[in-house]
């Protein structure tokens, strides 16, 4: 409540506010925490569950209408939301030290239609935790090149390594980065010929020299083997372009599923931090637990391409509403071992008033 309280209420006062913003935002937190996934569900749920919320809430005028909620989704301004939401997750966050943070991109499908473009959203993403740490849309006309550095502005990055695919191995992005106090693990694709030339040059010339670090992962019928190996970076890559990199890496994959023929591929990277071939093959592997633990979980368990819900700010302020609820549920250990997925997790809070309440660390008035 105290974080939401920076947010501007973008109704005209004259006109008379039956409910109150703040009031508002957080019953929509509470639903979708219990499984819910519309603005409509959000409204029934709310009441049938009026008593508990009464608790909490004041609620003087009763539950808003379906309208009242998709109103003020599409109103209120996404850079006050963003701003309260990062100001909560500073206050919840354990200490980043050590984490990598992952840089990436998803578009919410189902908020275009027609000649209406499907927004996209970059979010930065704690690795070991689990978390996400913010997100900020992309320009209509132009892609995540412009967005990752407002992002990262947004950020405490000093002592932190930040990963980002291809799209985001610009020379700025990565003066920035350093330039904020952390160091960067970016991956190089042809978009960086010149530097794509350096890194191939360096492995021909070295990789076999290096000792490799394998890792193998067999399940649901597939085998995957990798091969990491890093080279000091000194005299193949301008360091001028790339500030301070001291590190070309490079994993070649190798992928068997059931009789169908095997799978080669080489990934290259270059990185600000001297890391081992052992350190290397686990921030890639962290850096891709982005999709599974936040855009897998988007889709899957909140069913965010599925929504609907396009006009205005509603899109990009329904895909922050969801990443609040991950931040509340995921630190929360539950069931046997305390691994409990997230989609029961919510269930749970639909089922139960206390598990709710725990989850959400609420106190009654």
């Amino acid at each position: 409540m105290q974080a939401l309280e920076q947010i501007e209420d973008p109704r005209n006062p004259s006109n008379g506010t039956l409910h109150d913003l703040r009031e508002i935002l957080v019953i929509a937190i509470c639903a979708v925490l219990s499984d819910v996934d519309t603005f409509e569900d959000i409204v029934a749920w709310a009441r049938y569950k009026q008593d508990w919320l009464r608790r909490f809430l004041k609620l003087k005028n009763g539950i808003p209408s379906e309208d009242t909620f998709l109103r003020l989704f599409r109103l209120i301004d996404p850079r006050q939301f963003e701003a309260a939401f990062r100001a909560w997750t500073a206050g919840i966050l354990p200490a980043l030290h050590g984490d990598t943070i992952a840089i990436d991109g998803k578009t919410l499908r189902g908020s275009g239609s027609g000649k209406e473009q499907a927004i996209h959203m970059v979010s930065a993403f704690a690795t070991r935790l689990g978390l996400v740490l913010g997100q900020e849309k992309v320009d209509n006309k132009s892609n995540e090149i412009t967005a990752i550095p407002t992002l990262l502005e947004s950020l405490y990055l000093q002592g932190l390594l930040v990963s980002l695919d291809a799209m985001g191995c610009q020379r700025d992005i990565a003066a920035q980065i350093r330039q904020q106090g952390g160091d960067y693990l970016l991956s190089v694709k042809g978009n960086q010929p010149s530097l794509l030339q350096a890194v191939e040059a360096a492995v021909i010339e070295c990789g076999d020299k290096r000792e490799p670090h394998q890792t193998v992962d067999t399940s649901h019928g597939r085998q995957v083997v990798q091969l990491a190996r890093v080279i000091p970076a000194a005299g193949w890559v301008d360091t001028e372009a790339w500030p301070g990199c001291r590190t070309v890496g490079v994993i070649d994959s190798r992928r068997q599923v059931g009789d169908k023929p095997t799978q080669w591929e080489r990934r290259y990277y270059i990185c600000s931090r001297e890391l081992n071939a052992k350190e290397l093959a686990q921030v890639v592997r962290a850096h891709w637990g982005i999709e599974n633990q936040l855009h897998w979980v988007m889709d899957v368990g909140f069913g965010e391409d599925a929504c609907t819900v396009r006009k205005d700010h509603a899109p990009q302020n329904l895909s922050l509403l969801r990443k609040i609820v991950l931040n509340l549920v995921r630190p929360v250990p539950m069931g046997r071992n305390g691994k409990m997925s997230m989609r029961l997790k919510r269930k749970a809070a639909a089922w139960d008033d206390d598990t709710r309440a725990r989850l959400l660390g609420l106190t009654a008035l």
